[in-house]
């Protein structure tokens, strides 16, 4: 029987209390998984983090942490290790984009925005969590980058319309590339990097301006529908479990078929 069972073992989700970030935070809850949900500015993280550990009987945290920033993802991990124990896995999911004609960016701020999140971030946090397992012997160590189908393609607001995501979309494909690189180098201490990449999702995520998810929902998708946050979870859940033992560098992408086009 193909059961995924995460009694007893701790999972960190970036940006794990809103949009896909919460949708996953609740399936590995719903698996068993205890929780620590690193957020940068929610005011209900704490709350969310609470409600899924009495709803599912788990240990549950949330921590405010900068993810850009290499020093905040230190001194977090080393404060989840203390409070809830070694970590088994990772869901690098935070993320950020605006929505700007390229040709009107007038300096790197908005750059330094998306990629310091989108890039940066993942490789803080990813890092971050490998040297606790290199440096506990741990060698069942799987990471999961949420990336997405931006990574292959530019988001259309409607046939050929671009959705002006020129820093969001790179950041992707950077991060995507990060992922493989990481695979590379981590296989020899036992820890799995893989990317999960969503296509439309019908939910504004953390992070997202909110003209960027209006234009979102008002897109035309020929022949496609968009996903609700849950339907993204279930190649995370797998990724992170024993069951993908032999998998890593893969980026999966669950986008209704999007690519198709």
């Amino acid at each position: 029987m193909f059961t995924i069972d995460f009694k007893d073992k701790l999972f960190v989700v970036t940006g794990g209390n809103r949009g896909i970030g919460l949708a996953i935070s609740t399936a590995i809850a719903g698996a068993g998984g205890n929780l620590a949900i690193l957020y940068r500015s929610s005011t209900n993280a704490e709350q969310v983090a609470a409600d899924l550990a009495s709803e599912h009987g788990i240990s549950a945290k949330a921590y405010r942490c900068d993810v850009s920033v290499m020093k905040d993802v230190r001194q977090t991990i080393k404060a989840v290790v203390q409070d809830l124990g070694p970590i088994a896995g990772c869901v690098a999911n935070a993320g950020v984009a605006t929505v700007k004609p390229a040709i009107e960016i007038e300096d790197r701020e908005e750059f330094d925005f998306m990629f310091g999140t989108n890039v940066l971030g993942v490789f803080n946090t990813a890092q971050t969590v490998a040297r606790h397992w290199v440096e506990t012997g741990y060698k069942n160590g799987s990471i999961v980058i949420i990336s997405s189908m931006s990574s292959q393609i530019y988001n259309q607001v409607g046939l050929n319309e671009p959705l002006c995501h020129v820093f969001y979309n790179s950041s992707k494909a950077a991060v995507s590339s990060l992922g493989k690189n990481l695979a590379a180098e981590w296989s020899r201490y036992g820890i799995r990097v893989n990317m999960v990449s969503p296509g439309y999702v019908r939910t504004e995520q953390s992070g997202v301006h909110p003209e960027e998810a209006r234009r979102f929902q008002a897109a035309s998708v020929p022949l496609q529908r968009y996903s609700e946050p849950e339907e993204q979870t279930a190649q995370v859940i797998l990724l992170l479990s024993e069951h993908a033992s032999y998998q890593t560098g893969s980026e999966v992408f669950v986008d209704g078929g999007c690519l198709i086009y």
